[in-house]
C-alpha cells in the first residue's frame, strides 16, 4: 500500500480527534487548550510519556529548535512546545494530515510556536545545521531509504545535536510472507532490526548511539489499542463505514499477533551529532 494512501484512510485524523474531544468535553465552542487534545492526537505507542522520554534522550529545552519527522497531526510537537517551550517544525508528507495538524494547532494557539511543513522525509527541506534536535516516532518504517532519512537528519542538526526516534524492529522468525503483508497492509518497508538501525546510524555519521528494546513495554499497549478500536467499532463504521473497520481491524490483529509471536517489536534509539 502507498504511504499516501495508508494515511488519507487512517482511522486517526483531525475529525477523530475533534470528535472525541467533543464526546467529553461537549459541544466545540470557546477555546481549545492543548490538554484537551491530548489524548487524543498522540498516533504513537506510550502517550506522554513516550513523547517526554525522546524529549530528555534529545536534550530538548526551552531553548531547542526542535524537528519532528514525520510528524502527522502535530500531537507530539504541540506537547514540546507546550511541556519544554520549545520551537518546533513538524516535517509531514500526507497533505491531509498536515493540514489538519496546522488547522489543530492554530485551532489550540501554539502556531507560533509550532510549524507544519509538508516535505519527504528522504529529502529534508532545510538548510545544513538548523536544528538542535530531531525526534520521530513510528514512522520511519513507511520510508524506503532508511540510510537517506538518517544521512538528512545528521545533516540538518547543528554539532552536538542529538536525533531521538522510536520505530518498529524485526526478529529472525519474520518471514517473507509477512514482510510483504506488512508492506502491502500498512506501507512497511525495509524493516530494520535494532543492530541494523545502530549500523545505519553510525554510517550517517552519529556518535554516541544507544538502543533500546521497547517489544515488552509495547506489547500491552497494542492489545490495549485493538481493544480500544474495537470498542469504538460503532463510532468507526459511521465515519468510515463497516469495510474499512473490519480491514484496519483485520490488519491490527494481525499487527498484535506477530509481536506476540516474537516476530516484530519496538526499539528505542538516540545518538549525537
Amino acid at each position: 500500500m502507498d504511504i499516501l494512501d495508508f494515511y488519507d484512510r487512517h482511522p486517526i485524523s483531525e475529525a477523530q480527534v475533534l470528535a472525541a474531544v467533543t464526546r467529553r468535553r461537549g459541544a466545540l465552542g470557546g477555546t481549545l487548550t492543548p490538554d484537551d487534545l491530548y489524548d487524543f492526537d498522540q498516533d504513537h505507542y506510550g502517550g506522554l510519556a513516550a513523547v517526554d522520554a525522546l524529549a530528555e534522550r534529545a536534550r530538548i529545552t526551552l531553548s531547542s529548535r526542535v524537528l519532528d519527522v514525520c510528524a502527522g497531526l502535530g500531537g507530539p510537537a504541540r506537547f514540546l512546545a507546550t511541556r519544554r517551550g520549545c520551537r518546533v517544525v513538524g516535517l509531514e508528507l500526507n497533505g491531509g494530515r498536515a493540514a489538519g495538524g496546522a488547522r489543530l494547532t492554530r485551532r489550540v494557539g501554539l502556531a507560533q510556536r509550532v510549524m507544519v511543513v509538508r516535505g519527504d522525509a528522504q529529502r529534508l527541506p532545510f538548510a545544513d545545521a538548523t536544528f538542535d534536535a530531531c525526534i520521530s516516532q513510528e514512522a520511519f518504517l513507511h520510508i524506503p531509504d532508511k540510510a537517506a532519512v538518517l544521512t538528512g537528519c545528521h545533516r540538518v542538526l547543528r554539532l552536538g545535536g542529538r536525533l531521538a526516534f522510536t520505530d518498529w524492529i524485526t526478529y529472525p522468525r519474520l518471514g517473507d510472507r509477512e514482510r510483504e503483508r506488512l508492506g502491502e497492509w500498512m506501507a512497511a518497508t525495509t524493516l530494520q532490526t535494532l543492530e541494523r538501525y545502530r549500523s545505519l546510524l553510525g554510517h550517517a555519521g552519529f556518535t554516541w548511539i544507544e538502543v533500546e528494546d521497547l517489544t515488552a513495554e509495547w506489547a500491552p499497549l497494542l492489545r490495549t489499542r485493538l481493544a480500544m478500536y474495537r470498542s469504538l467499532r460503532n463510532d468507526t463504521v459511521a465515519r468510515l463505514g463497516e469495510a474499512r473497520y473490519r480491514e484496519y481491524e483485520q490488519l491490527y490483529t494481525f499487527f498484535v499477533g506477530l509481536v506476540e509471536d516474537g516476530k516484530l517489536g519496538g526499539g528505542r534509539f538516540w545518538a549525537a551529532r
